[in-house]
């Protein structure tokens, strides 16, 4: 398909710079129907007289690592954004300035945090080996900052708060380096509110990369490659999901990095099975769901993946129109914003 399909415009006003306080105060557009029906303009905290007693609300539990870096080779200030580990020592980055590194040249960063730039790879991105013996995670914690997204990044500074307002509660997995924003919106009150009204609560991991931000720039997107993230589901909780899906109740994945992979781990016969590795999986109109029944998600960027995602699960012309009321009503769009729950039935 076109990507420029999937193109809207956004007032910068829409664009939220902090989350909402408390988390589950958010607005929520609640979506019913694939195809036609009405929207409702609800709250986060509505969901439990919204779900139904069975629902499964599937969440990731990655914990975003502090992974953008500033420092200097030299005299030249090199910035670097960690989207994805090869090993205990070695992380894949995108580079700003790149053009001032050659392989074996050190980085020096804050805090006596060193790495070296090993190769550069075909996708730009170069591959750096962080020096010393302490993990790279204590490296980071010492030397990085949280990784917000350019579209807030590029409004404000980064500060204190944004440690805890970029990290979910269901955070218990180094390895991200952008949140499962969807996942932001919750509170402990609210899931206990969730669980008496009959709400069940899954979890996986999907350790979401820094490419989710990147823009498509190909004029079709079968032209478009996604990069890959790690993440993995155990076969006790494929086997839940299984049961709940067999019984009739319905799974709903909370944010996109949650349905990704349970669509990868989900074969042609419908059944959701273990999984660990890398997905690169890219969901587009045309695709045929098999792991869920509906999703709880942020408002996107234009002729994003997560933009083109929602239009596959809801229809392209529901979601426009679903954009339209979002925006004219004052919605807060991207990761500090409101929420939408779209459920296909």
């Amino acid at each position: 398909m076109r990507v420029d399909l999937f193109d809207f415009d956004l007032p910068p006003e829409n664009i939220a710079l902090r989350p909402a306080r408390p988390r589950d105060s958010a607005r929520m557009l609640l979506v019913e129907g694939a195809e036609s029906g009405s929207l409702v303009d609800r709250h986060v905290h509505d969901l439990p007289g919204i779900l139904r007693p069975g629902d499964v609300l599937v969440f990731n539990d990655t914990r975003v690592i502090p992974a953008q870096l500033e420092g200097r080779r030299g005299e030249a200030k090199i910035g670097a954004t960690l989207h994805k580990r090869i090993d205990l020592r070695r992380w894949q980055a995108f580079v700003r300035n790149a053009k001032r590194l050659r392989p074996s040249d050190r980085i020096e960063f804050p805090a006596g945090v060193t790495a070296l730039a090993e190769e550069r790879l075909d996708d730009g991105s170069w591959v750096l080996f962080f020096e010393g013996e302490e993990p790279v995670e204590v490296l980071l914690e010492r030397a990085g900052r949280m990784p917000l997204p350019p579209y807030i990044a590029g409004k404000r500074e980064t500060d204190e708060a944004d440690r805890s307002d970029y990290q979910t509660m269901f955070a218990e997995k180094d390895g991200a380096v952008a949140a499962p924003t969807a996942s932001l919106h919750f509170t402990p009150e609210l899931m206990a509110r969730l669980e008496a009204a009959g709400v069940k609560r899954e979890t996986l991991t999907l350790h979401v990369g820094a490419g989710t931000f990147l823009p498509v720039k190909a004029d079709d997107t079968q032209d478009h490659r996604m990069h890959a993230e790690w993440g993995s589901i155990d076969a006790a909780t494929a086997d839940r999901l299984n049961a709940a899906r067999a019984a009739g109740n319905r799974v709903i994945a909370v944010g996109t990095t949650s349905l990704r992979l349970l669509e990868s781990a989900t074969g042609e016969d419908n059944v959701i099975r273990p999984f660990e590795g890398d997905t690169a999986i890219f969901i587009t109109p045309g695709y045929r769901f098999k792991a869920i029944d509906g999703l709880m998600t942020n408002f996107h960027l234009p002729k994003s993946t997560l933009f083109m995602l929602v239009s596959a699960l809801m229809g392209l012309e529901r979601m426009q129109a679903v954009y339209r009321h979002a925006i004219s009503t004052g919605y807060r769009f991207y990761s500090y914003g409101d929420s939408s729950l779209l459920i296909r039935e």
